[in-house]
């Protein structure tokens, strides 16, 4: 189970996440919605600490990280439980589909190539880029590069896979496929997943709870039909209304740049 306690975030004078405090069982699908520029992403990147909180624990099992005195080596633990899907798919431009999907394998784990290979051939078919291993990323499209992620994501067996609004980036005729390969992984329950997203119906269709997060804190925290068929909380009903006319609610203040990670042995 992965539990978030007393969770703050602040840059500089400004506080992007206020007091979050979130419990996740091992196989719970949770999404994430809210306006942008709230503390959704940041929330993410706290729970596995690519982004330090300023406040506030984060334990998965018995791995506690408490943001007071965190040790580096509970951090690199607590990472090894996770995994994460960005925006903007973050593959090495230099290596083709299945170099991605390897490279965890054998610069972290340091599983032979013969036997890294064979792991990611089998996570490429699972998300249907089998047929396009040996392509690299710039002959692939948007679509493809974010499921070439999602089996790179799933390489390193996670606890806990985290997705920070996965179809963002993507053309909209590309965002199904993307959906269509979580709504697999949903379905199998082989690990907990936590997803911010804007497409609300799909969240409706495959979260167990739903999170609405605005300003910084969880306003609203239920079920898809608690918080997305009957909304109650006046923030909640007004975003889902922008949402359902194609906008986005505004945003009170800009949720802050945090630098992308890539793989390093320190990182884990």
């Amino acid at each position: 189970m992965i539990s978030v306690k007393n969770l703050s975030k602040s840059f500089g004078e400004t506080d992007v996440l206020k007091d979050i405090n979130l419990e996740i069982g091992d196989d719970e699908i949770v999404a994430i919605l809210g306006p942008s520029g709230t503390g959704k992403s940041t929330l993410l990147r706290c729970m596995n600490y690519l982004c330090e909180p300023t406040t506030g624990t984060v334990s998965i099992d018995d791995v506690v990280v408490d943001a007071a005195h965190r040790k580096r080596a509970d951090v690199r633990v607590l990472r090894r439980k996770t995994a994460m899907v960005f925006q903007d798919y973050h593959l090495f431009k230099n290596k083709t589909a299945v170099q991605n999907v390897m490279e965890a394998l054998v610069t972290v784990w340091k599983r032979p190539k013969a036997e890294a290979r064979e792991t990611a051939m089998a996570l490429l078919e699972k998300v249907g880029m089998a047929d396009r291993a040996d392509f690299y990323p710039s002959k692939l499209s948007g679509g493809q590069q974010q499921r070439v992620a999602i089996a790179r994501a799933l390489a390193v067996h996670p606890q806990v896979l985290l997705f920070d609004e996965p179809t963002s980036a993507l053309d909209p005729e590309l965002v199904g496929e993307v959906l269509a390969t979580i709504r697999q992984l949903a379905q199998e329950r082989d690990f907990a997943m936590v997803i911010v997203t804007h497409e609300v119906e799909f969240a409706r269709q495959v979260a167990d709870r739903v999170i609405f997060m605005d300003g910084g804190s969880v306003v609203v925290d239920g079920t898809p039909e608690q918080i997305i068929e009957h909304p109650s909380d006046p923030r909640l009903q007004k975003f889902l209304s922008y949402v359902s006319r194609g906008g986005a609610a505004p945003s009170k203040q800009p949720e802050a740049e945090v630098a992308q990670p890539t793989f390093a042995t320190d990182d884990f």
